[in-house]
């Protein structure tokens, strides 16, 4: 479920120690987020991006999608065009523009560890299906139904697809999805966690009863510090935004924090603030303030 009441301003939380210190980076989330629901970036979050890094603020773009995805905001990475995708589970360079990406880091899910995310979940939910996204490829079982924006590379069962003899079993799986047609997104979000435990981490962006599984310990927060590490970055210098589950520890992480006016519940309890809705360019409110009080 989503949280849909307007916010007529961007709001803060009391001031803490990061309210003192000037922002160094910005860590925006796309979808239901920096992006409208049309999935276009408005001419005003477009300036505001570009004001953020005139004033020597870096912009990431950390998200689920992956990189071959990323032509929406290619044009918007500035100098270092980086973004972290997959949830966390890469880094890359779109410098290259759309099919010519570059991974800088990639942080897999081992296939042992996707083998029993699956067998348990599975056990857990029967009738739980599942995609396979992997660094250069999509791969799906049959009755994994049409969610995403392209065809699969191939169809099998998730078994198949992850095992040893598959075509793509020297590529790097980033994350698994798993969808089910009939459990309450939340309650499959707590299921699974309960199912998996640690053999994987498990969030979800979707309104569905979509799924992500990544690696033990990978978040778009563990992927954000390391880069924030780097370069000489810490989290109280750091302005995140978010509005669905996979945002929670980004936001939780970073020294101040926004959820979207049309964010999950579980966001606006763990951001330090709030702001308009994605359709109101809610990331851009925010960006004009830091900008105005760095000026």
């Amino acid at each position: 479920m989503r949280d849909n009441d307007p916010v007529t301003s961007a709001t803060r939380q009391p001031d803490t120690a990061a309210e003192t210190l000037p922002p160094r980076l910005i860590a925006t989330d796309l979808d239901g987020t920096l992006l409208r629901d049309d999935k276009s970036v408005s001419p005003r979050t477009v300036a505001a991006l570009a004001a953020a890094e005139e004033a020597g603020i870096e912009v990431f773009f950390v998200t689920g999608r992956p990189a071959r995805w990323m032509d929406v905001v290619s044009d918007h990475v500035h100098g270092h065009g980086l973004a972290i995708c997959g949830n966390g589970a890469a880094v890359v360079d779109l410098h290259g523009g759309p099919g010519a990406h570059k991974f800088v880091k990639v942080r897999e899910l081992e296939r042992e560890n996707a083998l029993d995310a699956v067998r348990l979940l599975r056990d857990a939910a029967p009738g739980t299906v599942y995609a396979v996204e992997q660094t250069y490829g999509f791969y799906q079982e049959p009755a994994y139904p049409k969610l995403h924006m392209e065809i699969p590379h191939s169809l099998a069962p998730a078994e198949e697809l992850l095992g040893p003899d598959h075509r793509a079993a020297g590529e790097p799986v980033l994350k698994i999805l798993a969808y089910h047609p009939e459990i309450d997104p939340d309650a499959f979000l707590t299921l699974a966690r309960l199912s998996i435990g640690d053999r994987a981490n498990v969030t979800r962006s979707s309104p569905s009863a979509l799924l992500e599984i990544s690696g033990p310990g990978v978040s778009k927060a563990s992927t954000l510090a390391l880069c924030c590490a780097e370069r000489g970055i810490s989290h109280e210098e750091v302005v995140a935004f978010g509005d669905m589950p996979n945002d929670v520890e980004m936001l939780t992480w970073a020294g101040r924090s926004y959820a979207m006016g049309n964010a999950h519940p579980d966001v606006i309890a763990a951001a330090s603030g709030r702001t308009v809705a994605n359709n109101e360019d809610g990331v851009a409110v925010v960006i004009e303030q830091l900008v105005a009080e760095r000026v």
